[in-house]
């Protein structure tokens, strides 16, 4: 490649204008959760096997499914509860229902509610998950902490996206003699 080939590169690589970060201020995090891109929820009912369902969340690589009764959200069954309510019990999984050991009636977020919001009620609650559901309790998605760190990623692309693999730490002792 000669050097006015690889000056023409270097001059339109150059002129393509760089995409503003967005800005995350007070006005981005007061944005409804319906602005974040969210999953549909994984939803099963609450008298499903505990065997049946951790096979279910194992074979889609989630931490927590939405249970319901009617139609209408009952509890969430979450990596959490198998960790506190079922390791190291001599049950059967398969002759225990998710009703038996999920959160009953969990804290929920409404599509309209804001970001601000739902990151408060995740810190002050201790929550991974909450669960978004309509007027009637439906279940609609799941805002996971893993959502919300995208957005604030999205944020900040440059920052983030392009940190070395390895992060660059000043020695705190003297090399060498």
């Amino acid at each position: 490649m000669s050097s006015h080939e690889l000056d023409d590169e270097m001059q339109e690589m150059f002129e393509h204008e760089k995409k503003p970060n967005k800005v995350l201020s007070n006005e981005t995090i007061r944005q409804p959760i319906r602005t974040l891109e969210l999953g549909r929820a994984v939803v099963i009912e609450s008298s499903a096997n505990v065997g049946t369902t951790i096979e279910l969340m194992q074979q889609k690589r989630i931490g927590c499914v939405l249970a319901t009764r009617d139609g209408v959200l009952a509890g969430i069954f979450t990596e959490r509860d198998i960790l506190m309510k079922l390791i190291n019990k001599k049950i059967d999984y398969t002759k225990v229902v998710v009703s038996d050991v999920m959160t009953p009636s969990p804290e929920v977020l409404h599509l309209d509610d804001t970001i601000a919001y739902a990151m408060n009620k995740m810190s002050v609650g201790g929550y991974r998950h909450l669960p978004v559901v309509d007027e009637r309790r439906k279940p609609l998605s799941i805002l996971s902490v893993k959502d919300v760190v995208a957005y604030i990623v999205e944020h900040f692309p440059d920052e983030i996206l392009n940190l070395p693999p390895k992060p660059l730490r000043s020695t705190s002792e003297r090399e060498g003699a």
